[in-house]
């Protein structure tokens, strides 16, 4: 199993409410890809996180093997969530990718 983290951090010119829904956006459209997507396990966006944090949300998915999560990259459907919810409000993109032995 391959486990793909990504921590996002907004642009600077969203207010707070913006970045909520923003959020909320991220959060349904990458979570929508459950059962889509071939090989993909679980998909969980996390949109609420605790103070001091240095992000804004995070995306925690977990893929069969590292062709499954090649394949989840390019996916049509992947591709469509990332350039409408995500890409255009992103000041930051941090991403760890690593083998799960379960």
């Amino acid at each position: 199993m391959v486990r793909h983290v990504i921590v996002w951090t907004l642009k600077d010119e969203y207010g707070e409410e913006e970045k909520e829904q923003i959020k909320k956006g991220i959060k349904e459209g990458l979570e929508g890809l459950a059962g889509v997507i071939p090989g993909l396990v679980e998909i969980k966006v996390n949109i609420d996180p605790l103070p001091g944090s240095s992000g804004d949300a995070m995306l925690d998915s977990l893929f069969e093997d590292f062709d499954a999560l090649k394949n989840y990259k390019d996916n049509p459907a992947h591709v469509a969530v990332a350039n409408g919810k995500v890409r255009p409000f992103v000041k930051i993109r941090s991403s760890f990718d690593l083998e799960v032995l379960l």
